[in-house]
């Protein structure tokens, strides 16, 4: 059967859904749905997703969507389709430049904005070492001290292991879940289940609609589903067969298939010099 929507697991997708300033709407309410009551979001500001390092040896980093609250709390949310080597270090890494980017120049007391990076992960922590809790969904990970005790609460990483979310649409309890069942299953819907009536959904139901999309937004969603296809099958196989180090086995086979040296990139974690090399 063909399909209705969008797949929001591709970059042209998510971007689509919760990327676009027409989109705000959205991003708000499902970021909410994962903070805190006292967190909630009135207002956010799209930034700039490309950001350099302070000198011309740093590497950069490219997120999916880098936003900012009203409060000046910074948020990077990521898309993550298929499993990578370090990718839990690239989180790590990508949160360094908007702590960096608060630095004042000259006197400043060092009182940073929150950071929170969001990891929407097309796979799940058991093909790691070290795998938290098996079949959970949400991993919300702050800094710790031996105790357990929170030492710094302004930088969280919360982690989402789609794959682990099975609930069917009548066991949908909260706003969290009404999303996460709402992208895990978006591609296969062919019409608006009644859980969902409401506004905001309504919004991204029609956001997500391909019949909606002109001819050059749809040229560049099939452009963004084949990369997407490629890109998991190609790196799923080298992680079956066992070749978690062979980091310029997948990059050549994913530049071979036509996949953009930044994709490539986000992917393996090989430099652009290194992507061009092979």
């Amino acid at each position: 059967m063909k399909a209705k929507y969008i797949n929001p697991y591709t970059d042209f997708g998510f971007k689509k859904i919760f990327g676009e300033e027409a989109s705000k709407l959205l991003l708000i309410d499902f970021l909410n749905a994962l903070l805190p009551e006292k967190n909630k979001i009135t207002d956010l500001t799209f930034k700039n997703t490309e950001q350099l390092g302070e000198v011309d040896i740093d590497r950069k980093a490219i997120y999916d969507i880098y936003c900012e609250n009203d409060k000046g709390e910074k948020f990077i949310v990521e898309l993550q389709k298929a499993k990578q080597n370090y990718f839990k270090e690239r989180t790590i890494f990508y949160s360094t430049f908007p702590i960096r980017e608060q630095a004042e120049r000259g006197e400043w007391n060092y009182n940073l904005k929150a950071v929170y990076c969001i990891g929407i992960l097309d796979f799940t922590f058991a093909d790691y070492e070290h795998a938290p809790q098996k079949n959970e969904v949400v991993h919300t990970i702050k800094l710790k001290n031996q105790n357990g005790q929170v030492f710094y609460d302004k930088l969280t990483y919360i982690y989402l292991e789609m794959p682990n979310f099975g609930k069917a649409e009548t066991e949908l309890a909260t706003r969290l879940d009404k999303w996460l069942y709402f992208i895990k299953n978006l591609e296969d819907f062919q019409s608006i289940p009644a859980i969902f009536a409401d506004e905001v959904f309504a919004q991204a139901f029609e956001k997500a609609e391909l019949a909606n999309l002109g001819p050059v937004e749809l040229d560049k969603y099939e452009s963004s589903l084949k990369i997407y296809r490629d890109l998991k099958g190609v790196i799923d196989t080298a992680f079956d067969e066992g070749k978690l180090e062979g980091k310029l086995e997948v990059a050549k086979a994913l530049k071979e298939s036509g996949v953009s040296g930044e994709v490539i990139s986000k992917a393996t974690g090989l430099s652009d010099d290194e992507i061009k090399r092979l």
